[in-house]
């Protein structure tokens, strides 16, 4: 039996991230940047305002409640004529002569000479002219050219996780697309022929096709780009079209119903015709009977898993999930893992790496984590599908235990937050 480590890295070793390709920023949040783009202009492109207020001659108002007059001993104050506003938008240029201030909006251009902005707050508001209370420092209030970024900045590096800021730096910077990794092109097929869609009634004997929807949405969970084909044909002819089809147009194959039982057989005879396939079982739990192989011209990573939907989503997991994160260029292709304490016990099948469904929590006191094993015995609940929508971590087991105790640690590995 092969070690989860040792098909794992077989699986990786025929990663291939796609080629590079541009697309319009709108479409690139989610991907990794696969250019260094570089500024081609500054940003801000020019002196603007950074808040409502006057521009002004810092000079010209430092004397602004400086002393004390009136019986009240109100502070002194200055008072300058407006001559003129500005608005963010404004074409018009401005000049500043001393001894006067500009009405200006935020993100207006400066008027040239100004060199600080006096905030509203600070003055009595007026139109014509305007009293000045407090003075207001050289560069307060103000955006400067190139103070975000310079031309010959890189705005946005290669291999950076483009996210709502990284799209606006593109679009801040003037650019309308970005080179990419894209995301894996994927393909899910159901064979079976207890198998129906959910949208007829089954018949005695028949299931719902659970495994193409599951596995469409762990694929596109994990960033990959889904054709989810549903029910193949279980005729030789009809599967194999069925799967060529998509060889030519996917980066990755995962076929669920494939990997185990007499039944399948006939499935792997049409899959070594397209390329190398083999067929092993893995000390893992559940899904240890699983395939893999590169079939096409494309030599393109194709994956068997069972046909029990809660043993096919471990497996995609486990072996297909890292594949795709690679694939979109990740350094970090794992999830998550820390160690937590049991809050029961839990018993394993010795010889097999468990990944066991679980509900990770926090302790309030300790701040540790806790984590409860969900669905029963472990060699008894792998059909169990609600409870693992239930999970929201696995809790795995190495294959030399079969027993933990109440408030052993043991690692887990965190799934998508539940709501």
């Amino acid at each position: 039996m092969r070690s989860v480590e040792e098909q794992l890295s077989r699986v990786t070793a025929s990663a291939v991230a796609p080629r590079p390709v541009r697309v319009a920023i709108s479409e690139a949040q989610g991907l990794l940047c696969a250019e260094e783009v570089v500024a081609t202009r500054p940003l801000p492109g020019f002196d603007q305002a950074a808040i409502d207020g006057y521009a002004v001659r810092s000079v010209d108002v430092r004397d602004a409640g400086s002393a004390v007059t009136g019986p009240e001993g109100e502070p002194s104050e200055i008072t300058l004529p407006v001559v003129g506003e500005v608005s963010a938008g404004s074409r018009r240029p401005t000049r500043l002569q001393p001894g006067q201030v500009v009405r200006v909006r935020t993100g207006a251009p400066l008027p040239t000479l100004a060199d600080a902005v006096l905030p509203t707050g600070w003055t009595n508001g007026g139109h014509a002219r305007v009293a000045v209370y407090q003075p207001v420092l050289s560069g307060a209030y103000v955006r400067r050219t190139g103070d975000d970024v310079q031309p010959g900045d890189v705005a946005v590096k290669a291999g950076t996780i483009i996210g709502p800021a990284q799209v606006g730096l593109l679009a801040a910077v003037g650019r309308d697309k970005v080179l990419v990794h894209p995301r894996p092109r994927v393909a899910v097929i159901s064979v079976g022929g207890e198998l129906v869609d959910i949208d007829r009634t089954p018949g005695t004997g028949q299931v719902f096709d659970v495994n193409s929807y599951a596995l469409a949405a762990a694929a596109r969970d994990a960033g990959a780009e889904v054709s989810r084909v549903g029910i193949a044909g279980s005729e030789p002819a009809e599967f194999r079209d069925a799967v060529e089809s998509y060889l030519l147009r996917s980066e990755i194959i995962v076929i669920a119903g494939a990997a185990g039982g007499m039944a399948s057989e006939r499935y792997h005879d049409v899959l070594a015709e397209l390329g190398s396939l083999e067929v092993a079982r893995v000390a893992m739990h559940p899904g240890s009977v699983q395939g893999y192989g590169l079939l096409g011209a494309e030599s393109v990573p194709t994956f068997l898993l069972p046909a029990n939907p809660v043993s096919a989503l471990v497996v995609f997991e486990v072996m297909v999930r890292p594949l795709i994160r690679i694939a979109l260029g990740r350094r970090r292709p794992m999830r998550r893992k820390v160690r937590a304490r049991t809050v029961a016990p839990i018993s394993s099948i010795e010889g097999r790496t468990a990944y066991l469904r679980g509900q990770l929590m926090r302790d309030e006191t300790t701040n540790e984590y806790l984590v409860q094993a969900l669905g029963g015995a472990a060699g008894a609940s792998s059909h169990l599908l609600a409870t693992l929508a239930e999970a929201n971590c696995f809790v795995t087991i190495p294959p030399e235990v079969s027993w933990v105790d109440t408030g052993d640690e043991v690692e887990v590995v965190f799934l998508a937050q539940q709501g």
